[in-house]
């Protein structure tokens, strides 16, 4: 069995976007016949410059291979142009085509992915949700109303979820870690006030912010959360900054947690070494693949970690999220996203019952792809998956982060 033949899908999901501005499918067939699905989490370059990277690592360094060489692939690409170190672009191309090889393994073998990488450790996975808009929520007002985030997270938890993840410390810029407003701290702490008492103990809070703070404003934020426990405190600081983010880590007595920006074992371990982080939460999409974040999570266990995968994307690469978590015996949980699209998309062949996540026992990756579907909504913006802000935090009039990638308004 050889791979043979690459496609690929650039797929929107529909206003407002929860999951991106864009999802890259793709979809690869061997010379048997046999289909598999990934997903690249790439959004460095837009998504038509990303195809032609993507066809190339597919058939500079896979095309014609047998896919149970997944080993031998990944270093071809890891050391494509002399480099043999972390590349964000290469590696969220080749992650997407890895996890195609697994869903073809899987099907080959008439198994579930995870029963080929050491079998099933768990049952089912602990799922957590951000927190999103009701449908009575004025979108505008939501992300910086501690009262209606706190209404959002009583839902979540009368649907079963027991961790809800929010972001109410302001945007982020491109230009680096600043230090917070007072101001931002002051509804920070008004949002973990407000959602602590609406959920009591039955839910964890996720703290989220995206490296936007230097280190000492990171300090001064996570030590305000502190009354509330939040279970992490994530990405505090820029995720080049390491050694900055541990000294975070020594002095907030809140877990942090990082690793959506980052990719390869090397930069996980790195964090791992210095103490940077307690949680790893890679996107399977970017950062290697699921046998990259396999061998991720055997590190992290040396260190006494847990991985809780990220998911800012769509459902394939939940799909592979599921599988590298219902085979490692470290896993937190898995962040997971529920729209009609991403439902849709799958054709409900993965679900969130109760708060937890049942890995499929269909072959491969479980899931049922809607090709025409994902074909009907192509992406015909020309802004990133995500983007920076590019004017500097406000220290007059507040900060509101606006909930990710919401398409553009014209």
């Amino acid at each position: 069995m050889k791979l043979q033949d690459l496609d690929i899908i650039v797929t929107a999901p529909p206003a407002p976007g929860w999951g991106g501005r864009y999802w890259i499918l793709v979809k690869v067939t061997t010379d048997t016949g046999i289909t598999g699905w990934g997903e690249c989490y790439a959004s460095s370059i837009g998504p038509e410059a990303m195809r032609p990277v993507i066809e190339d690592v597919f058939q500079r360094h896979m095309q014609g291979e047998n896919p149970e060489h997944i080993e031998l692939m990944f270093r071809r690409a890891y050391s494509s142009g002399f480099t043999q170190r972390p590349d964000l672009t290469v590696m969220g191309a080749f992650s997407g085509l890895e996890i195609a090889c697994w869903d073809i393994l899987g099907k080959a073998r008439e198994r579930p992915v995870y029963a080929l990488l050491g079998g099933k450790m768990n049952e089912r996975i602990r799922a957590y949700t951000y927190l999103y808009p009701l449908p009575h929520h004025d979108m505008t007002e939501f992300w910086t109303s501690p009262e209606l985030a706190a209404e959002s997270a009583a839902e979540a938890v009368a649907r079963g979820y027991t961790a809800v993840k929010f972001d109410p410390a302001g945007p982020y810029t491109l230009r680096g870690g600043h230090m917070p407003a007072m101001s931002d701290i002051s509804q920070s702490v008004a949002f973990c006030k407000a959602i602590r008492e609406a959920v009591g103990d039955k839910a964890d809070l996720l703290f989220g912010t995206h490296g936007q703070f230097n280190t000492a404003g990171a300090i001064r934020l996570g030590q305000a959360l502190e009354p509330y426990s939040p279970l992490w405190f994530e990405e505090p600081t820029p995720p080049d900054h390491i050694e900055d983010m541990a000294r975070v880590a020594r002095n907030v007595r809140i877990p942090v947690a990082t690793g959506e920006r980052m990719t390869t074992k090397s930069e996980f371990a790195t964090v791992l070494r210095a103490g940077a982080a307690e949680i790893l939460q890679p996107a399977l999409g970017r950062a290697g693949g699921i046998w990259e974040m396999k061998k991720t999570a055997a590190i992290a266990e040396v260190f006494n970690a847990q991985m809780a995968p990220h998911l800012y994307a769509g459902p394939v690469e939940w799909a592979a999220n599921i599988h590298l978590a219902a085979s490692i015996p470290n896993i937190l949980m898995a962040e997971t996203i529920e729209t009609p699209f991403h439902d849709a998309l799958i054709k409900s062949s993965i679900k969130v019952e109760d708060g937890f996540i049942t890995p499929p026992s269909t072959p491969g990756l479980g899931i049922d792809i809607d090709e025409a579907l994902a074909r009907a909504h192509p992406y015909t913006g020309n802004g990133l998956h995500l983007q920076m802000q590019a004017e500097p935090c406000d220290y007059v009039n507040g900060n509101a982060f606006k909930g990710g990638a919401p398409v553009p308004k014209d």
